[in-house]
């Protein structure tokens, strides 16, 4: 009913609302009426039942209705009210009166947290008022005029938002110690609401278990010909080595020919390999029949009728992605000038689904409806709870934002406006806010002009909701990595910890194990020991003692490390680098000369004393491939490469500020003082088993909701600018910058005057998806097929596409955690 244009439906709408109301009014009453039968209801515990929460939400629903009713004009506010019985729904799923009991559970911890977020966010919203209302930048200085004003911008910061970025030093300063300390303050009420929802809601069903996820029988496969079998097990690597050379070539087939998809959106690259994509489509197809000639050697479509086993075949999700990603090529060859061959551009986004043929080798989105069912009971509860949260806050930002005619935003044609556009424009119906609702839970705030109504509103939003609406999320994640998991069969014994390879294993069996003599004499053996003792001291009862030397000159290293990495730094701001001298030779290049003199002994030392190291494995061709080892030797390698192309000549001052920036290695120099980065080896190893099926299942997500993007925003007219010659909407019967319906219709007429702001290719609409994908929104004016994808990823894609990094993290926790109980143990075993 907030959509206009609908003429007479808005009649048969409003007709309906008046039957719904007089419906539930009239259940209302008889509900007050049979609550007498109750005992507990009887006399004055009518009012306590009147006040029940579901007695509360339907007169919340009908009472606003009526009395607009009787005004003779329904008003907007009325009408949002009806939404509230969506809540109806709470008899049977409980969802917020598990809320409530958080709430209960956690008051204590929550009112203090609360209001220490609260003291937070005020102190910092007072100082930045003083620091940035000065401000030389003309948006900082209005966002900052006043502190109500200045608590907005600064309750996005405490969210972990910073939509602004001009502010002051002393501003910079802050909101660094915002990001580093405050935001972890002011998100704990919000996470103690989420985690204690989230573990009420799985209590609750532990005695109701999620179904069994059961693998479907399969058919017996008898009676085959050879020819069926062959067919089969060729096109899945099975057999012989042929077989899997061809399917390692199918795979990298698929990865050549999405690159060529993404690479020929872009303008004058429209026929990049164009012979190979051809070819492609030849051996895809070959691949099609031959699969199709094996059906019947196929478990999954096995019948004892073989054109029964190639009708399921040709009938299943991975026949369907072929036929889509090969047909519509066939169809623009035999047909030029065609309707397919007119809409080419579109249908080469459909090359890109061969991606899914790699599911059916790496499972990954097959897996999500064992996923849905695993999570079954907690995904309904947390997911009704989320569900009506988005809805009424959704409704609550269209009543206040709808109406909003202060704040002023930039010309969006697509939803009629050219001039004096403001966020009521947004805002103009129920369903164009509801994707703006969906980006703002997910804890982004791409747009901040609102009015202090809708600020009032996102406040509870951020504080209430973003961390229930996050469950369904964080379910889907942990249930996906769950089935990978045991799919994949990812177990860590006690004898082996998790991450452990052949440097692991081989490091232990050399536990007690003498350092073998070096072949050139006991001398050197002498002076190996001895650059041993001093670059890593010697085990004396567990505890490392280092001589005076060693421990000056790890002091002294240390501190090398960091003033390189300062001098990185200051080296890149112009003023310091026009007072140094920028000419070759200043101080910068000469304190770089003498860092590298004594990064290169150091080098050279843990080279020659490798053979001492059981942490090289005795072994200086090991400790080269180490971490430390290659470490140490990007922290050196990037000079002398800069040194020999600037004698010869072929080195500009541009060019060798590439080979500066990789000084700023040497700060990974540090890992030998505190362990780190070198435990992510053992971490990927730990992690690799779900890191094939998410990684695939994330870049599938990211590609394809790209293509999606690309083809439904490529001509937005909401992303379109023209020359400042173009008329904005045209006059006269001529057609200005906005009326074309694409771009290029757009150049035809005033050529090369008309462009698009982004979604131009694939490779840049790939890049503002990636960055969607990490949650944040750079730009939310899509056409409604946009809002679908929009709505897509913050239901589900941002959390499908970040289980590869949750996983990542942690598989790190594990390791490290593994390697602290390793070194109790050990010191257990010493003592």
């Amino acid at each position: 009913d907030t959509v206009s244009g609908l003429g007479s439906w808005h009649f048969f709408l409003g007709f309906l609302q008046f039957i719904s109301a007089l419906f539930f009014t009239a259940e209302y009453l008889l509900l007050m009426y049979s609550a007498r039968n109750d005992q507990r209801y009887r006399g004055m515990g009518l009012l306590t039942y009147a006040c029940s929460f579901l007695r509360l939400v339907d007169v919340l629903s009908i009472a606003p209705y009526w009395l607009s009713l009787m005004a003779m004009s329904p008003s907007l506010f009325a009408k949002a009210f009806l939404l509230l019985r969506i809540l109806r729904f709470e008899k049977y799923s409980r969802a917020f009166t598990t809320f409530d009991d958080v709430i209960r559970e956690h008051a204590g911890v929550l009112a203090i947290t609360l209001f220490s977020a609260i003291l937070v966010w005020i102190f910092f919203a007072s100082i930045l008022y003083f620091t940035e209302r000065g401000n030389p930048d003309e948006e900082m200085a209005y966002n900052y005029r006043t502190i109500p004003d200045s608590m907005w911008i600064t309750l996005l910061n405490l969210s972990g938002e910073c939509p602004l970025g001009h502010y002051s030093v002393v501003g910079k300063v802050l909101i660094g110690v915002i990001g580093l300390f405050a935001t972890a303050i002011f998100g704990v009420p919000i996470g103690l609401l989420g985690a204690g929802f989230e573990e009420m809601v799985e209590e609750a069903i532990e005695d109701t278990p999620d179904e069994e996820r059961t693998a479907l029988p399969h058919a017996s496969v008898t009676g085959l010909g050879a020819t069926e079998r062959a067919c089969y097990e060729f096109v899945n690597g099975i057999g012989s080595k042929a077989a899997r050379w061809f399917e390692i070539f199918i795979y990298l087939l698929i990865g050549v020919t999405v690159t060529i998809g993404i690479v020929q959106t872009v303008e004058g690259h429209e026929t990049w390999l164009s012979s190979v994509e051809s070819l492609a489509v030849v051996v895809f197809t070959a691949e099609y029949a031959i699969r199709l000639v094996g059906a019947g050697a196929d478990p999954e479509f096995a019948s004892s009728n073989g054109f029964v086993s190639r009708v399921r075949f040709f009938l299943s999700f991975y026949s369907v992605i072929d036929l889509l990603a090969i047909v519509p090529y066939y169809l623009a060859v035999a047909l030029p000038g065609s309707w397919v061959d007119d809409h080419d551009g579109y249908f080469r986004m459909l090359r890109l689904m061969r991606l899914l043929k790699l599911d059916k080798h790496v499972p990954s989105i097959s897996l999500i409806d064992d996923v849905a069912r695993l999570k079954r009971n907690v995904l309904m509860v947390a997911g009704y709870a989320a569900g009506t949260l988005w809805i009424l806050f959704n409704a609550a930002m269209y009543v206040v934002e709808s109406d909003d005619n202060s704040q002023e935003i930039d010309p969006l044609p697509l939803y009629g406006c050219v001039d004096n556009c403001t966020m009521a424009v947004r805002f103009k119906t129920f369903f164009s806010s509801f994707p703006l609702t969906g980006i703002h839970l997910t804890g982004d705030f791409p747009l901040i002009e609102y009015g202090w109504p809708g600020r009032f509103v996102l406040f509870f939003m951020v504080i209430a909701a973003v961390g229930v609406v996050s469950i369904p999320s964080g379910v889907i994640a942990s249930g996906f990595a769950e089935i990978v998991q045991s799919k994949s069969g990812v177990q860590t014994s006690s004898s082996k910890a998790a991450g452990d390879d052949w440097y692991d294993i081989r490091w232990k069996e050399l536990e007690g194990v003498e350092p073998p003599p070096s072949r050139f004499g006991p001398r050197v053996d002498a002076l190996q020991f001895k650059a041993k003792e001093y670059l890593d001291g010697t085990q004396v009862d567990g505890v490392v003692v280092r001589t005076k030397a060693s421990a000056v000159g790890r002091l002294l290293f240390v501190s090398l490390i960091v003033a390189n990495v300062l001098a990185v730094i200051l080296e890149s701001i112009p003023e310091i680098d026009y007072i140094v001298g920028n000419e070759r030779g200043n101080a910068f290049d000469a304190f770089e000369a003498w860092s590298v003199f004594f990064f290169s002994l150091d080098y050279a030392l843990r080279l020659f004393s490798a053979q001492k190291s059981r942490d090289a494995l005795y072994s200086p061709w090991v400790y080269s491939q180490t971490f430390f080892g290659i470490v140490d030797l990007l922290s050196i390698l990037p000079w002398y490469i800069e040194a020999v192309l600037a004698s010869s000549g072929k080195l500009s001052g541009d060019e060798a500020r590439v080979f500066r920036v990789f000084r700023i290695f040497r700060i990974l120099q540090l890992e030998d003082f505190v362990v780190a980065f070198s435990r992510l080896d053992n971490v990927y190893r730990a992690s690799k088993g779900v890191l094939k099926a998410t990684g695939l299942m994330a870049l599938i997500i990211w590609i394809g909701s790209s293509a999606l993007f690309f083809i439904f925003e490529s001509d937005n007219p909401n992303f379109r600018e023209c020359d400042g010659s173009v008329p904005l909407i045209g006059e006269g019967g001529s057609l200005g910058c906005y009326d074309f319906e694409s771009t290029a219709a757009c150049n035809a007429v005033y050529p090369g005057m008309c462009s698009q702001t982004v979604f131009t290719n694939m490779p840049s609409t790939l890049f503002y998806v990636a960055v969607f994908l990490g949650g944040e929104w750079g730009v939310v004016d899509f056409t409604w097929r946009g809002k679908i994808v929009c709505i897509f990823l913050c239901v589900a894609g941002i959390a499908l596409y970040s289980i590869p990094v949750g996983t990542l993290f942690d598989s790190f926790g594990a390791v490290i955690g593994l390697v602290e109980e390793e070194d109790e143990e050990e010191d257990d075993e010493e003592k």
